[in-house]
Formats: C-alpha cells, structure tokens, sequence
C-alpha cells in the first residue's frame, strides 16, 4: 500500500520537463555534461537507467540536483515509507532519498564517502545531521567537524563541500525542496 517497493522511479520525464522548462536542447545538456545526445535521449525515454555519476552530471546540466530530480519522478503521496532495506531503483548504494515525490523537502541519506572535491550549493535551507561516523564539512571559508548526533544548518545559498572522515559514515541531508520560493522578509517595522 504505502511502502511503494514495486513502483519503477521513472526519472526520464524529470530530466525531459527540466530540460524543456529551461529551452534546452539535447545537444546543449550534452555539451554541458559530457553525456552524449543518445544516451541523454533513452535517459529521457526510460530506457536507460542512469548511475549515480551520470544522474549528477544531467542534473549539473540542468541546474537542479538529482535528489529533486529523483523526487520530481515519482509521483506525491500523503504517507509513505521508506523501508532501510530498500535503497532505490536509481540511487547508487551510497545514497539513499527518505523522501519520495514531489514534495516541499527533501532528505537523503549518504553511507560511506561522498565526492569532497564536489562543491555543492542548494537555493534552499538545509540541515545535516550525522547519523553514525564523522565528517567534516567546509562552508564560508571555515571548515566544521560534526561527529555521531551532531547537526549543521546551512542558509539556502551557501556553497559548501563535505567529506566523510570515519569509514561507514551515514549523513542525513535535508533541505526545502528547489521547487519552493523560500523568501525571506526583511525586519519588521
């Protein structure tokens, strides 16, 4: 009922109404990517599963990342769960998303190492919360090391670059979806 196990996450209609959101050709996410057109064109018709790698550099492409193409993919529902021993269809054994569907969050959960060279910056909030392990994490310029049960809030709009330091590390992430217009008020007078 809830739980979803069987349902297939087509992510290929994701990448294509981003893709067509943004007036992009093929050959321009290709050229942005390093994927080429046929590829991008049985990603976009489901008849190629993209890894974790190729899923990132798509997202890049188009300016979003994979976790919001991912839960642009699979359609919203008002309860569902998301069992630990199912890691996802499309997701590489290190990331998992807790949350599937169009929603207005988003959280994964990272196992082991992450991409540290790999810079990150979400237009939304978002919270890391180290679940098991160690990381350290690089954020304006100072470096922060967060152990088991610690938590790091970041502003949308922050680059920042983490790396896991313990091996087995698992860090949660979760942040307002990039579909939402989060806007800040100014002080109130």
């Amino acid at each position: 009922m809830g739980d979803h196990k069987d349902q297939h996450l087509r992510v290929g209609a994701a990448v294509r109404r981003r893709r067509r959101d943004l007036e992009l050709t093929l050959a321009v996410v290709s050229e942005r990517s390093g994927l080429s057109v046929p590829f991008l064109s049985q990603i976009e018709n489901d008849r190629a599963r993209p890894s974790q790698t190729s899923l990132e550099k798509v997202a890049d492409a188009l300016r979003t990342t994979a976790v919001e193409l991912l839960a642009a993919a699979d359609p919203a529902c008002s309860v569902d769960v998301v069992r630990a021993e199912d890691p996802g269809p499309e997701l590489a054994p290190k990331v998992r998303s807790l949350v599937r569907g169009h929603h207005q969050m988003h959280a994964s959960e990272f196992t082991g190492d992450h991409d540290a060279g790999r810079e990150l910056q979400y237009r939304n909030d978002q919270l890391m919360f180290v679940a098991e392990g160690a990381v350290e994490i690089e954020a304006e310029g100072r470096a922060y090391r967060l152990g088991r049960g610690d938590t790091l809030y970041l502003t949308g709009g922050v680059r920042h670059r983490w790396r896991a330091t313990v091996p087995d590390t698992r860090l949660i992430v979760v942040a307002v979806a990039e579909h939402i217009e989060a806007v800040r008020e100014g002080p109130r007078r």
